[in-house]
Formats: structure tokens, C-alpha cells, sequence
């Protein structure tokens, strides 16, 4: 059975930056073992399968990493967006349009700019409210990225759990120096997993007046990744909550995947009215790479 795909480059203007993400815009009759294999075939960071909508919003929309089904994630978000629009299966362009993907997580909305009829941006709303776990010891942290523990600030928050749609571990590193030697330990990444809960690390700091950052998932299938949309979703509603600021709208530029040579390029913001989070957004750019058909045969 043949099944139409495409790749794009997320979080970036220009190929081989960013994070890759496979779209199979019509994936009707995959089962789930089969999508399993596809985004195992295709190994990147996630690969999403599109269905036509159940619930009466734009698509439903499944998202898989090399390992397992997640309920949400950024990138996928924004490049799902990216290439549907550009496919043309999103109609005419206006220069801002609002569709809704319908997720394991709940339905996302996600708008896409356009200037004439191109895709130039796309932006995510978080699905979920800001959820914020207890703290976790900083020497665990820094023992899982073979750091010293004073390599983990803790000055504006403790490493603790953040989610928006899926939780990670967010924790403020010392310095740039910092941030660049950090090494997966995979005993030490173990040793942080709580129950079935396992840990995807996701590490920055500031830099002027935006952010740099790194995300390690090695216990789910992925080393590390040149730019995950909801863990900086979840770090700007974080921020945000730390702020003693009651009612402010915050916004940052952040760089991801410079130490993968795939540097990218993340816009993310959070709305904080009455000493509450009202949303969390993340956004950016994407380029098309390839397209093409993927063959699996009904028993594979």
C-alpha cells in the first residue's frame, strides 16, 4: 500500500537546520503497529500521521517518536501546519488563518501566517494549562548531563517537572560553558526516572536577551533534539509563573540544536493575568525537503 509523505525542516528558514519531521498527510488505514514502524524507519524525533477530523475541527492528527505514541509535541505541531498549507490541503492562504488539530492531548490550535499565499510562520497554542511538578535534586540533574552539581542554578527555580501537554524535567544551567559540555549519562538518567515516568531533560540558559537551550530524551529514543516546541512551551509558562509580575505578557527568542549543528530558531510567549497563566505559545519557521511515497504491505 502506498502512502504519500513529506519532510521538512522545523524551526528553521533554510534546509538541514532546525528539527526534521515526516507528515503522511493522509494516513487513513495504518494501524498503530505500522505507524509505530514508519516513524522508526523514518528515526527522527517524531513523525505525525494525519486522519480526517472526528471530532468536527481541521484534522486529527497522531504523533509518534522512533518508540512510542506521544500525546502532543511542538515541532510536529508547527510542521504538520507547515505542510499541509503548502500541499495546498488547507485551501487559499490568507496572511493569518486559525485551524485545530485534534491530539491525544486535547484539541491544539495552531495559526498560520502567510504573505501571498506562502507559509512564513506557524504558531502553537499549548493544549493544556501549565502543570508544574515538585522539585527534584539538582546533583541528579547534573549527574545525568556528567556535570558538577554546581553546574545547576537554582537561584530563580529548583529543576522541576513542567508540562503544557508533555512533561519535562526543566532545569537552569550556570553558564553557556555549562550548557555546552553536557553529556548524557544514561546510568545517571536512570537513576531520575520515577515509576513509569521517564525523563526527558530539558536544560538552558540566558543569553542577552534570549535563551539557549537543550533537550536530552535518551530513556524514549532520542539522544538529543535540535529544538522540542513543547519543552520551551513549557518553559515560557515556567518562567512565566516565576515572574512576580502579575499580569504581564512575556515573550522569548530561544536557539536550540546549536551543538548538533542544526541550529534553530524557537519563538515562544505566555500570558500571566491575576498571577495566573492564561496560555503558553510556541512558533517558527519550516522549509520542505522532500516528498515521496512510503510502501508497507498489510500484514508488515
Amino acid at each position: 500500500m502506498p502512502f504519500r509523505f513529506m519532510t521538512c525542516d522545523v524551526f528553521t528558514d533554510r534546509r538541514f537546520g532546525g528539527n526534521p519531521l515526516a507528515v503522511l498527510p493522509d494516513a487513513q488505514g495504518l494501524s498503530d503497529r505500522q505507524m509505530q514502524r514508519i516513524a522508526r524507519e523514518f528515526n527522527y524525533s517524531e513523525s505525525t500521521f494525519v486522519f480526517p477530523s472526528s471530532a468536527g475541527h481541521t484534522r486529527r492528527v497522531r504523533l509518534f517518536t522512533p518508540t512510542q505514541e506521544v500525546p502532543f509535541a511542538g515541532h510536529p505541531n508547527v510542521g504538520t501546519a507547515f505542510a499541509l498549507a503548502t500541499a495546498g490541503e488547507l485551501g487559499p492562504l490568507p496572511e493569518s488563518s486559525r485551524i485545530v488539530f485534534e491530539e491525544a492531548a486535547g484539541p491544539v490550535p495552531v495559526t498560520i501566517f502567510a504573505e501571498a499565499g506562502r507559509v512564513t510562520r506557524c504558531e502553537v497554542e499549548a493544549p493544556e494549562a501549565l502543570s508544574l511538578g515538585g522539585a527534584v535534586d539538582p546533583g541528579l540533574v547534573a549527574a545525568a548531563l556528567s556535570l558538577p552539581e554546581n553546574a545547576v542554578r537554582t537561584r530563580v527555580h529548583p529543576p522541576r517537572t513542567a508540562s503544557v501537554g508533555l512533561p519535562f524535567l526543566i532545569a537552569e544551567l550556570r553558564d553557556l560553558a555549562a550548557l555546552q559540555r553536557a553529556r548524557v549519562d544514561p546510568a545517571a538518567f536512570r537513576a531520575l526516572q520515577t515509576g513509569d515516568a521517564r525523563p526527558d531533560v530539558h536544560v538552558y540558559v540566558h543569553e542577552g536577551d534570549g535563551i539557549r537551550a537543550r533537550m536530552f530524551a535518551p530513556l524514549t529514543g532520542v539522544p538529543e533534539d535540535p529544538a522540542t516546541g513543547s519543552a520551551n512551551c513549557a518553559l515560557a509558562g515556567l518562567l512565566a509563573h516565576e515572574s512576580p509580575e502579575p499580569d504581564r505578557s512575556f515573550a522569548w527568542s530561544v536557539t536550540q540544536g546549536v551543538e548538533m549543528g542544526r541550529p534553530s530558531s524557537l519563538r515562544i510567549r505566555a500570558e500571566k493575568r491575576r498571577g495566573e497563566i492564561t496560555g503558553t505559545w510556541v512558533g517558527g519557521s519550516a522549509v520542505l525537503v522532500t516528498e515521496g511515497t512510503f510502501h508497507i504491505d498489510p500484514e508488515e
